[in-house]
């Protein structure tokens, strides 16, 4: 026991660490993330509408170049666009028609000089670009291109930008309040020897003349940027249909060719995870663009239609259970929570990424659904507190708006345990499950803000939890009952807490199960036991005063 513990300590230590490429906490904000993280006037007045995304990618030189062709509708007047793109990667022209377009740039944001664009009109831009974009160190935490070799020395390539954006690779208006309403082409030009995998489905394969091929990927479902992504390689393809919600999906395995028996077997556990997904959150929201499972030289990514896994084969988080109770070993870690994120971050997205935690709170949660769905709600439970053991508590689950800052890594286990909570609360399982439902169904493919997501909870569970929401997302204090028994009183309140906090809370008195009401001012009752256990389902501590 002793020996698997510390297994897990360090395993949640190199985690965190790992982690800190994206979740590292800025002191102060620059003009470049506000340009980054805001919708600046440059951005609002028009609505994306289809990216049609060329790429081409030379695996000696690490080099990219491609365009990208924006349609936007215009909704004011205007005549100055942002676009963006990280440096080292360059713009080098932008064209409307036949009018190449003065462009100024501003570090990675990038203003393009327009003739005047008239209300109710769509337009488009084609927009050039190059470079040698930045190489991903610890993907996917840091992003960036993962430039590999597989085991028989063949290019293994792939893409993972989440937080830092897709403009790191490729030209895009890189805010998530904005997803292309039509969806996109993606066009990939690879070495011929190799297979280039997108989003959405495959639509033709086209053999140039210079030794390479282009693999054309259509999404007809609107696409948040970071979803966007390219995977290269010595691929074969393991196709077949799943009888969900909505009729048969597609489902594609796309593997390295030496791992084609292997995933066979190993990827059953998509389609476990797609039947409890749709038991807990409605349809797969992405019929029309199927389902695909794509390895990687990283450990897997949420990439809309195309979630890429790099989990090695193993069950739970490369070989090891997060959460210390053994019930993470049922299972591979990489599949279940990457595709749990179609529901929460491809389907419902964070329209500005201080709220991250609607997508890995959530998806997190989603680990703790899966659970249930096959090993029952008691080993559900057990799961959840096990996460317990990640959660640091020295910062806020949300972040700071308008600057591209997303909160504390708290919002994985933490987050997960905050809707536990909320569940408790609502104390009606399958009111609880309409209500996951629900969200998926009236924020189809939409963006969201989390006060949308809360206030929609407290309003289709009947229960006003915004108080709870404050205290786990806004503070980084877990709240504490304070209580004392003297002879047959109980005095008790909430402690640690912001100053309107009134969760109830289910406890155990000798053999009788109560509801507390606490608030921040000390209540008593009368009680028949000195004995006093708080439900621990409930993510909060107690502390019994002698």
């Amino acid at each position: 026991m002793k020996k698997s513990l510390s297994i897990l300590i360090i395993l949640v230590c190199i985690q965190a660490s790992a982690q800190t490429g994206l979740f590292d906490k800025q002191e102060s904000y620059t003009r470049q993330d506000s340009l980054r993280g805001s919708i600046t006037p440059e951005r609002v007045w028009w609505d994306l509408k289809y990216y049609d995304l060329f790429v081409a990618v030379d695996p000696e030189k690490k080099f990219i170049s491609g365009t990208n062709k924006v349609t936007y509708a215009v909704l004011e007047e205007a005549d100055l666009m942002q676009i963006d793109l990280q440096e080292p990667m360059q713009i080098t022209k932008v064209t409307q028609g036949e009018k190449e377009l003065e462009i100024t740039h501003e570090g990675n944001a990038h203003f393009i000089k327009l003739p005047v664009q008239t209300k109710g009109t769509t337009g488009s831009v084609t927009i050039h670009f190059e470079g040698n974009p930045r190489e991903a160190i610890r993907a996917p935490w840091d992003g960036g291109y993962s430039w590999k070799k597989d085991e028989n020395g063949n290019h293994f390539i792939a893409t993972s930008n989440q937080g830092i954006g897709a403009s790191l690779w490729w030209p895009c208006k890189d805010h998530m309040y904005d997803e292309p309403d039509n969806g996109m082409t993606l066009s990939i030009q690879a070495p011929e020897e190799l297979t280039a995998v997108g989003n959405g489905r495959l639509e033709k394969i086209k053999k140039n003349k210079d030794g390479t091929r282009t693999f054309i990927w259509k999404v007809v479902n609107p696409i948040n940027n970071y979803g966007v992504n390219v995977n290269i390689g010595d691929y074969v393809n393991i196709s077949s249909k799943y009888k969900g919600e909505k009729g048969n999906l597609d489902v594609d395995f796309w593997v390295l060719s030496y791992n084609k028996e292997k995933a066979k077997d190993h990827f059953e556990d998509a389609y476990r995870t797609l039947e409890a997904f749709e038991h807990w959150f409605g349809p797969y929201p992405f019929y029309e663009d199927s389902y695909k499972l794509v390895e990687v030289p990283y450990l897997g990514m949420e990439h809309q239609s195309s979630v890429t896994y790099g989990n090695q084969y193993l069950k739970g988080y490369l070989g090891q259970d997060i959460s210390g109770t053994g019930w993470g070993l049922k299972w591979d870690y990489i599949i279940i929570h990457e595709t749990g994120h179609e529901w929460f971050a491809n389907n419902i997205t964070y329209k500005d990424m201080a709220d991250m935690w609607v997508h890995e709170g959530f998806t997190t949660y989603s680990e703790s659904l899966f659970v249930e769905y096959f090993y029952g709600k008691e080993a559900a439970s057990e799961y959840t507190r096990g996460l317990r053991l990640g959660i640091n508590n020295r910062e806020t689950i949300i972040g700071d708006y308008d600057v591209n800052s997303e909160g504390s890594k708290d919002m994985y286990p933490k987050g997960n345990n905050l809707l536990h909570t909320v569940r408790q609360l609502v104390n009606d399982d399958e009111k609880w499950r309409s209500v996951l439902r629900g969200l998926n169904k009236d924020f189809y493919h939409q963006m969201v803000s989390s006060q949308e997501v809360e206030s929609y909870i407290s309003e289709k569970s009947g229960v006003d939890l915004s108080d709870v929401f404050d205290q786990y997302l806004r503070d980084a204090r877990v709240p504490v009952l304070e209580y004392a028994i003297r002879e047959n009183q109980m005095i008790y309140r909430w402690t640690n807490c912001i100053e309107s906090f009134d969760m109830p809370v289910k406890v155990l008195i000798g053999e009788e199960e109560v509801w507390l009401k606490p608030t921040t001012s000390h209540q008593v009752m009368e009680v028949e036991s000195k004995e006093l256990d708080v439900d621990n389902n409930f993510y909060i501590y107690a502390n019994r005063i002698m």
